[in-house]
C-alpha cells in the first residue's frame, strides 16, 4: 500500500513490539480507547469547523473526517457490544496533550501547528493499525485493516492544509518539531497501555 509507505517515511519510528505485545494483552481496553480516540478525532474535525469559517476547503475536509470518525466510533462499540465489553469512563494517554504543548497561540500559526499535531496523530493511528492486524482475529483484522485508507487520507488532508495554512512559508521545521516530540512519546514507557499509549510497564 503506497499511503502506509509514505506513512511509515513520514513518522520517525515504528510502534515499538512492546507497545504490541501490550495491546494483544488487553485486547478489552484496546477496543474501549480506540472507540474514545475515534470519538476525540471527530470532535478535533468539529472544533476546527467552528474555529475556521472562512476557508471552505478545511470546511469540507473536516466536515467528511468527522462523519468518518464517528462511523468509525460505531463500529468499534458494535464490536464491543457484540463481545459484551462494557463502556467505561478511563482517562486518555498523555500522547496527544503531550504532543500539543508546543502549538503556539497565535494565528495562522496555531492552525498550521494544529493541523501538523492532526496529521501525526492519524498517521500513528494509520501505522498502528497496520501493525496490529497480523496479530488480531479474522474479525478485528478485516476491520483494522478497512480502516487504513481513511487514516491515510486523513493525514493527507491534514498536512495539505497545514501548508496551504502556512501560505508562502516552509512548515518543515514544525513538522520536524512535532514529529521529534512525537517519536519520544511513542518510545517511552508509559504507565498504563493506551491506543496512543508508549510501551506500558505492564506489557
Amino acid at each position: 500500500m503506497n499511503d502506509l509507505q509514505a506513512i511509515n517515511d513520514f513518522l520517525l519510528c515504528e510502534t515499538p513490539d512492546t507497545w504490541i505485545a501490550g495491546a494483544l494483552a488487553n485486547p478489552e481496553l484496546l477496543l474501549l480507547d480506540h472507540a474514545n480516540c475515534e470519538k476525540k478525532a471527530a470532535s478535533t474535525a468539529l472544533n476546527l469547523m467552528y474555529r475556521y469559517v472562512d476557508d471552505f476547503e478545511l470546511l469540507n475536509k473536516m466536515s467528511r473526517l468527522a462523519r468518518e470518525e464517528l462511523r468509525h466510533f460505531e463500529q468499534v462499540i458494535a464490536i464491543m457490544q457484540n463481545r459484551g465489553i462494557a463502556y467505561e469512563q478511563i482517562n486518555a494517554a498523555r500522547y496527544a496533550a503531550e504532543l500539543r504543548k508546543p502549538v503556539r497561540t497565535h494565528e495562522p500559526a496555531r492552525l498550521v501547528d494544529t493541523l501538523i499535531v492532526g496529521a501525526i496523530i492519524e498517521a500513528r493511528s494509520c501505522e498502528r493499525f497496520a501493525k496490529l492486524a497480523p496479530h488480531l482475529d479474522d474479525e478485528l483484522q478485516k476491520f483494522y485493516l478497512s480502516l487504513l485508507k481513511s487514516e491515510a487520507r486523513h493525514f493527507k488532508d491534514y498536512l495539505k492544509l497545514a501548508q496551504k495554512s502556512a501560505g508562502n512559508e516552509s512548515i518543515d521545521d514544525r513538522v520536524t518539531l512535532f514529529l521529534e516530540r512525537e517519536k519520544r512519546l511513542v518510545q517511552e514507557v508509559d504507565s498504563e497501555f493506551r491506543f496512543h499509549s508508549g510501551p506500558a510497564e505492564t506489557a
